[in-house]
């Protein structure tokens, strides 16, 4: 009767006694999802779409972050020491960087620990002022008005030489090893919300952009939890657990009255980040199979639950009977975002600043039904948009009403028939002032969402007498058009950064035109309350002014504002943590995944 026992002690001791590694591994915590849309680089310069911007905050550290479960939101130090001091009425900026912190193992290093200085912040921004680089987000950055980094980038292009990276700028510098200072032309009350863009701005080696060259949107790397270890672009990307990361845990500071936020630090305070080994994301444009692979397993997360699945995830904003018996668990909250159609500013037919140029974008504006589509497309997951300014963040107003939400056929037609967009051939359509024919050139991606806006979209155009053609495309190269001015009409969406309001606004600044502001609008009065928001502290003078903002995009109508997202994510039992950012897009280090029952998951 003793034999067994003694045959499992020696096989106990001679497991142990195995060298390193011999023994059978742990199973993996794997975090799987999917993106709605294709991803479309790793390299910050060339990034302003969402998904590529998630995966690049898990890999890239910027000075600063969010708490991740303080609301409202809350900043602190990621790879700084402490908070940055500001002075000269918020024109000088000075950071310190934590020393002992690494890069991600790298071929580049040969072999060596390569630790995260100040100069590598410096880089970092002077990358997005590099002309040859053609950053969409350059104007963004410019807008902040660095001190000389705008006139090195002008010098670049006058000299037709490449962009010199140890050229001195007055206004970005790394006074010492650890220690970077960063000078305004203008006041910047609000600054810190630069500093804690992680998608953006994280630190970057000089010798791997050195190394990798054209390629270095295949090699990014950075000092974050995560790594990035396989791309099929368009298809599959999958991160593992940083080896080197730092020793870095779980904290936050909910509110007292929080319940979810302190039951989720309750469980999770004092665990050394990341808690997950692996992040494996597909590329499922179509909502059908986005939805089965969560119902059948393949993944444990599912971020915004299809529109037309929604109530029956959680009808009534309450989890489903059937999902709640397999431990999956629900969230809907008004998402921190708005979608928005877009026109062309610099095209012949709908762009301009004239009456008429603006009549007909109105018109059409007032001619889409936007409460129909929150209805029939996205199944009632959204609420009408008022104006450009994003929920959740300081300056929302949900009081707030205009023209912008408004669905009025009759007004339409009343002012295209008042500027003279008649139907001057007699084939019962609208032609232009002039006589030549009305046609909108309207882009619109292949998957399945899109082809019923597009249903949508000639309905309501079809009740106005306009003639609309669509033109289909990928999303990366739809973006890529609009980005170039190559395209008439088409739709975007956007999810805040920060807590404040004005980041929506980029959309309209005229400085950011080819980068946040697609639809190229131009006008100097709205660039003018653009840089007072920029420069002056929270207060009534300020609120006075968005109110202004709110005026003249109603008035100019470049976008039609149309809805604000309610988003369902479901979680099944194996994740643990989640909670949807307010502003920011890393979260996968803040999350624990059950290793058996994510490796159960796996083999279904």
């Amino acid at each position: 009767m003793q034999r067994p026992a003694r045959l499992a002690s020696l096989a106990l001791a001679f497991a142990l006694a195995l060298p390193a590694g011999a023994q059978e591994a742990a199973p993996q915590k794997v975090l799987r999802y999917a993106f709605r849309a294709a991803e479309t680089s790793f390299d910050p310069t060339q990034i302003n779409d969402i998904y590529s911007r998630t995966v690049t905050a898990h890999i890239f550290e910027a000075l600063y972050t969010y708490d991740h479960l303080a609301r409202p939101s809350a900043f602190k130090p990621l790879t700084a020491e402490a908070m940055p001091e500001a002075s000269d009425n918020h024109r000088t900026w000075t950071m310190r960087v934590k020393p002992g912190i690494y890069f991600a193992d790298d071929p580049v290093f040969k072999g060596a620990k390569r630790e995260l200085v100040a100069e590598d912040y410096v880089f970092a921004i002077k990358r997005f002022a590099d002309p040859a680089l053609k950053s969409p987000v350059w104007s963004y950055v410019d807008g902040f008005k660095l001190l000389g980094l705008a006139e090195e980038r002008q010098r670049a292009i006058g000299s037709k030489q490449p962009f010199d990276y140890d050229a001195p700028v007055e206004g970005l510098r790394a006074l010492d090893r650890y220690t970077v200072q960063i000078r305004l032309a203008e006041p910047r009350p609000r600054f810190i919300e630069f500093l804690a863009a992680s998608d953006l701005f994280g630190g970057v080696a000089r010798e791997v952009v050195r190394a990798y060259g054209d390629k270095l949107a295949e090699h990014p790397v950075g000092t974050g939890p995560f790594k990035l270890v396989q791309w099929r672009r368009a298809s599959f990307i999958a991160l593992e657990r940083n080896p080197g990361y730092r020793e870095r845990f779980y904290d936050a500071e909910p509110a007292p009255d929080d319940a979810e936020g302190q039951a989720i630090l309750a469980r999770l305070k004092g665990r050394r980040l990341p808690m997950v080994d692996r992040v494996e994301l597909s590329i499922i444009e179509e909502n059908q199979p986005r939805w089965l692979a969560f119902l059948n397993g393949q993944h444990n997360f599912i971020e915004q639950v299809p529109a037309e699945y929604s109530s029956l995830a959680m009808p009534q904003g309450k989890l489903a009977p059937n999902l709640a018996k397999q431990g999956v668990q629900g969230w809907r909250r008004v998402r921190s975002d708005l979608y928005a159609t877009f026109f062309n500013l610099d095209d012949p037919v709908v762009g301009g600043y004239t009456p008429e140029r603006v009549a007909l974008r109105r018109a059409i504006s007032l001619g889409l039904d936007v409460a129909r589509e929150i209805r029939l497309v996205h199944k009632g997951q959204g609420i009408l948009a008022q104006a450009p300014v994003i929920p959740h963040t300081r300056s929302y107003d949900p009081a707030f009403k205009s023209e912008m939400s408004e669905y009025s056929p009759a007004k339409a037609a009343a002012l295209l028939d008042l500027y003279g967009y008649v139907d001057q051939d007699g084939d019962g359509w609208r032609d232009q002032p002039g006589g030549a024919p009305l046609v909108l050139q309207w882009s619109i991606e292949t998957d399945q969402r899109a082809r019923q806006i597009s249903e949508q979209y000639q309905r309501d155009m079809s009740a106005l007498k306009i003639k609309v053609q669509f033109k289909q495309g990928k999303w990366p190269e739809l973006l890529k058009a609009a980005r170039a001015g190559s395209f008439q009409i088409w739709h975007v969406g956007g999810v805040s950064a920060s807590p404040d309001s004005q980041g929506a606004l980029q959309r309209f600044d005229g400085k950011q035109v080819g980068g946040q502001n697609m639809a190229r609008f131009r006008r100097p009065e709205f660039d003018e309350v653009y840089r007072r928001l920029s420069e002056l502290p929270d207060g009534p003078e300020r609120e006075a002014l968005f109110v202004e903002a709110k005026r003249l995009a109603v008035a100019w109508m470049p976008y039609r504002i149309r809805f604000h997202t309610l988003v369902t994510d479901l979680a099944r039992q194996d994740l643990h943590g989640f909670r949807r950012p307010a502003f920011w897009l890393d979260w996968w280090q803040y999350a624990d995944v059950s290793a058996d029952l994510s490796a159960g998951a796996a083999g279904r």
